[in-house]
Formats: C-alpha cells, structure tokens, sequence
C-alpha cells in the first residue's frame, strides 16, 4: 500500500505583510488562512507569533487564540507552534505546556542542534554576523522531555547532518519522544538575506541522498523543506515523494511565495503526478501514532 503523502505548511514564520501582503499574521487571519491551507490538502499546520519574546505566558495566550478556531473548525488537524526567544530554554519552550494540556497542539518543535543563521551580503561579502542559534544537548533534553511527558510528537528541523545524529542517537537509545516527524531543511537564497546561506546544503539530490543514507532502516517519518524558495521549484520535492517522504510549504519557507494555499494545492498537483495519494488529517494523525 503507497504512504499517503503528509503536507505540513507553515503558514507565517517570520514573513511580514511588508514582504509579502498574503501571509497571515493576526489570530483571525492565522486560523482562516489554516483552515483553507487543510481544506486544500495539508494536514499539519505550524504557526508562528507575530512578537517573538513574550513571556511564555502571553505567548501560550496569542497562540491559543488562533489555535481554538482551528481545533474546533478542524478537529483532526495537526498543530504546532514554534519556539519563542528568551535567555533560557524554559523560557523558550514552556509555552507549549499550557497549550498541550488544553489540547491545543499535538506537536512540538525541536531544533537538535545548532547553527550559524546567516548568509553572505548580496555582492558576495562574508557574514559578519555575531549570532548563533544555539540549541545544547541539555536544551534538547529539555525539549524531548517536554514533548514525552505531554504526549506531543518531536517535530524535528534537521539542518545539518549533525541534527539528524542527534535524533538517531534518541532514537537508538530508546529516548526518543513518540509520534516524531524528521524534516530535512534545505537553503535557498532568500531566507536571511539574499546572499549565499551559510546554513543547511542546497536542495540537490545528492543532499538527500546523504541524508537517507544516514537513516538507514530506522522507521522514522521523514519530510523535505527548502527555508529561503520553493521546495516545490527544485528536484527534491520529486525524488522525496518517489522515496517515500513529505512534504512541506508556506510563506514562512518561501517568503516571497504565491500564497499558502496554492503552495498547497501546487504540491498536492505534484503528489498526483507522482502517483502517491495526499494524506487526510486522520491519515496523518494514523501515520505519526498521535
């Protein structure tokens, strides 16, 4: 029996309506603009704040506000937040406490490592950039921790291959969270500037490859992004669905992108010409054991 094939979009990242006038940023917009993204063929839904460094708190608040609409117009949608900024991982991730006790998300982000954000300048001039994002093995503990004793699924960002060695170390060791989803984030051009990215590999076959490669035979549920394009624009979108992968969209990856919906609905064409089904909501829920 073919996989159905998972679409998570991603409707808003850090996109402003400056940048580009279709992405969702209030509560209401957030939420209506999901609903649509589910209606058109995604399943997982990630949002983001639009002010990161909250308390947790008034985050948990904001993200509740758009999140209530989506459970209850869309029940068996899968949803998840992002982390938010503060000095420690407490108060980067514990907002997500209050939102899994009310039901509100059935995922949790985790980012299992850490990495220089950057890219060059647009004539080709090195970063000079004095920020990391950083993520220790004792934060990531924190998170798994977080994601096990609420019973929400890790959703993990690989963007070095040194991220994905750290969930097959969870995961060989037994520790790892359940109903994990591992998504392998290329660069494009246009994510932190319009330079060369100084973070992930470009979206080549040969990436993937490498990145299958080292997962072997472990049965986890893998999927592709591109942060700063389109993953649907490169080679990666076909062979990740030819080799069994996912999918994901939206404005937070490709910011200068058509809508979130027709992101949507383009990989949904492609899903078809592939010859692999799109998963429904329940289908996705069955697929991550949620």
């Amino acid at each position: 029996m073919t996989t159905p094939v998972v679409i998570e979009v991603a409707v808003n990242g850090v996109t402003t309506k400056e940048r580009n006038a279709h992405v969702p940023s209030t509560p209401d917009e957030i939420a209506a603009d999901a609903i649509r993204c589910i209606d058109a063929g995604a399943s997982i839904v990630h949002i983001h704040n639009p002010a990161m460094r909250l308390s947790t708190a008034d985050a948990a608040a904001m993200y509740a506000e758009a999140l209530r609409t989506m459970r209850r117009e869309r029940p068996t949608a899968v949803l998840y937040p992002t982390m938010g900024g503060g000095a420690t991982i407490s108060e980067r991730y514990d907002h997500h406490l209050p939102l899994a006790e009310e039901g509100l998300i059935d995922m949790g982000v985790i980012d299992p490592g850490s990495v220089n954000l950057s890219s060059s300048g647009p004539d080709g001039t090195a970063p000079t950039s004095d920020y990391v994002y950083a993520n220790s093995p004792a934060d990531i503990g924190y998170m798994m921790d977080v994601c096990r004793k609420h019973n929400i699924g890790p959703s993990f960002a690989i963007y070095e291959p040194g991220f994905l060695r750290m969930v097959l170390i969870y995961q060989q060791s037994g520790q790892l969270a359940p109903h994990s989803l591992t998504k392998f984030y290329f660069s494009g051009g246009a994510y932190f500037g319009r330079g060369t990215p100084t973070f992930s590999a470009p979206p080549i076959i040969e990436a993937l490859d490498l990145y299958l490669a080292m997962l072997g035979d472990t049965p986890l549920p893998w999927g592709v992004a591109v942060l700063g394009g389109s993953i649907l624009d490169t080679p990666i979108a076909r062979r990740a669905l030819e080799r069994g992968g996912h999918l994901r969209v939206g404005l937070e990856d490709d910011a200068s992108g058509p809508a979130n919906v027709d992101q949507v609905a383009r990989a949904v064409a492609l899903c078809a010409e592939v010859g692999r089904p799109v998963a429904t909501c329940a289908q996705a829920r069955e697929l991550l054991a949620l």
